[in-house]
């Protein structure tokens, strides 16, 4: 914990830090107020959740290319407090005047602009860390960073599930813009300082060469350092495999606790804090003694582990629909599955220069978010003929199985370990 409390005493990171603990509880609150609406609409349908989630995924592809280019161009902290603002004032207009429309046309619009601006957020925020922090710092830094989502899910998605069925979605989008607006705030307050001399000469040099490329061609740079670092390949391929499984689940696991509680958002909102607790702590535990074990091979058990747990989770609700038993099941997967996006995002900063960063992160969401949109379709179109136990089951048995092939079939690879 002494090492948290020095990272955290760097006034810099605590601002962003801060920053996004506020601004991810207003998102969750802005989630299950998207997810009440739909059930109010279309109620057990995961195409329709499918539907309006993919406007929040489309920008990803869209947009994410471009993003990560400008990202390392422009000034990170300007980004990032500009993305929050802009987002403040476009999800306020949802309860001000989108909700009284009968068509969903216009939500989806506000919804695929604010995600959109988000394409330019994400990437600054992960790339702006190794400005902040010393590289020994880096891999505490990370698990503070996750921790932020972590402390979301334990907060907000908890109180979100609670005031969404309680007072219903436009409050929900209302205390939603609040927090952009809070969370840029904070950041505005992050303060640079340089401390080796500039070179203005070679500074010159650097902006009149930044100016004569087109954007495009620092895309097909991105791209090609993307796929020359074998290391940032490989941990691509995890990624993609893992949040395809999230991807798989999502939809399905949303209809499957409504239809097994008989709960709209209270409920579910209260697993998804018991896995925010899970996965706080599994944060927590990583950061402390993760530097004990090499990155990857704690991704791959931590694949293997996670299968096991989601198969067990859906099994354990469907035969016992009690909600302690559920709460209990989800801490736990939570806990197992924290390590894998923490030492991924420590082996990109260790292996990455940092003028790539931002377009290495936006081709991780591009990454991310293919294997997501992909299987969510896929899944909830099995949904509506398959059972959603047996879907969660399966996609369980896969995770391990594709942890358990990297265990025995990687570990002779000198660069893993």
């Amino acid at each position: 914990m002494a090492r948290f409390r020095e990272v955290l005493k760097n006034r810099n990171f605590f601002l962003l830090w801060m920053g996004q603990i506020i601004s991810q509880l207003g998102d969750r609150l802005g989630q299950m107020a998207l997810i009440a609406f739909v059930y109010m609409r279309a109620p057990g349908s995961t195409l329709q959740i499918a539907k309006i989630l993919s406007f929040t995924i489309i920008p990803v592809f869209l947009i994410g290319p471009l993003a990560g280019v400008y990202v390392d161009r422009w000034d990170r902290r300007r980004t990032m407090f500009t993305c929050d603002f802009l987002r403040s004032l476009l999800v306020l207009t949802i309860p001000l005047f989108l909700l009284y429309t009968k068509s969903l046309g216009p939500v989806y619009l506000i919804i695929f602009i604010v995600f959109s601006i988000g394409r330019f957020f994400v990437p600054a925020k992960l790339s702006i860390i190794p400005d902040l922090v010393d590289k020994k710092d880096l891999l505490i830094a990370n698990s503070l960073v996750n921790t932020t989502g972590m402390i979301a899910a334990v907060l907000g998605f908890g109180a979100s599930g609670v005031l969404v069925e309680w007072l219903g979605a436009k409050k929900g989008f209302y205390l939603n813009s609040l927090t952009f607006l809070v969370s840029g705030m904070f950041i505005f307050l992050i303060s640079k300082k340089f401390a080796v001399a500039m070179d203005f000469k070679k500074i010159s040099q650097e902006i009149m060469e930044v100016i004569s490329k087109s954007v495009f061609q620092e895309i097909k740079e991105g791209m090609s350092y993307f796929i020359r670092k074998k290391e940032i390949r490989f941990t691509a391929g995890i990624i993609f495999a893992l949040w395809s499984a999230l991807g798989a689940v999502y939809v399905v696991v949303i209809v499957f606790v409504q239809n097994t509680l008989h709960s709209t958002t209270k409920d579910l909102g209260f697993l998804v804090m018991f896995l925010g607790i899970g996965l706080f702590l599994g944060s927590l535990v990583y950061g402390r003694f993760g530097q004990r074990i090499a990155h990857y091979k704690v991704i791959f058990i931590s694949l293997v582990l996670s299968g096991i747990m989601l198969a067990i989770f859906a099994l354990g609700i469907y035969n016992y629909p009690n909600f302690a038993m559920a709460a209990l099941l989800a801490l736990c997967l939570g806990l197992i599955i924290a390590p894998i996006m923490i030492a991924s995002n420590t082996i990109i900063h260790n292996v990455s220069d940092n003028d790539m960063l931002g377009k290495i992160f936006s081709s991780f969401e591009i990454v991310m978010h293919l294997g997501f949109i992909l299987f969510m379709f896929i899944s909830s179109m099995l949904a509506e003929r398959f059972s959603h136990l047996l879907i969660l089951v399966i996609v369980g048995c896969l995770l391990s199985l594709l942890g358990a092939v990297n265990l025995v079939f990687n570990r002779k690879i000198k660069w893993l370990n």
